[in-house]
């Protein structure tokens, strides 16, 4: 899939795709929320607003309101693609698949 058609996806729809894969790999909505968080500076309400105002995926992170600098640390591979070789951070959002994969929420947000 092209960045472009995963910009345009709906934010609600992606999020209720990584919540689903997450509970069942054992996690919480809180811990993604969480994540998303540390990832955006969203707080939880504000996700949850996204989330039923149809926002796309790309206008989320482009519009997040403090997006943490170490997300650059983030390293790994999605798709067999570096991670750290991905131009466009939006791109690079990893971490739900450190918490689905049951990685410590400690080292999932790089304390």
């Amino acid at each position: 899939m092209s960045e472009e058609k995963a910009f345009q996806m709906d934010f609600g729809k992606i999020y209720g795709l990584l919540l689903n894969k997450a509970v069942k790999k054992g996690r919480t909505k809180a811990e993604v929320d969480q994540v998303i968080s540390w990832l955006t500076g969203y707080d939880e309400k504000e996700i949850e607003d996204s989330r039923a105002a149809a926002v796309c995926y790309g206008g989320f992170f482009l519009k997040a309101p403090q997006p943490n600098p170490a997300r650059l640390l983030v390293t790994g591979a999605i798709c067999g693609v570096r991670v750290e070789e991905i131009e466009n951070t939006i791109m690079r959002d990893k971490l739900t698949d450190e918490l689905e994969k049951g990685r410590p929420m400690e080292k999932i947000l790089r304390k």
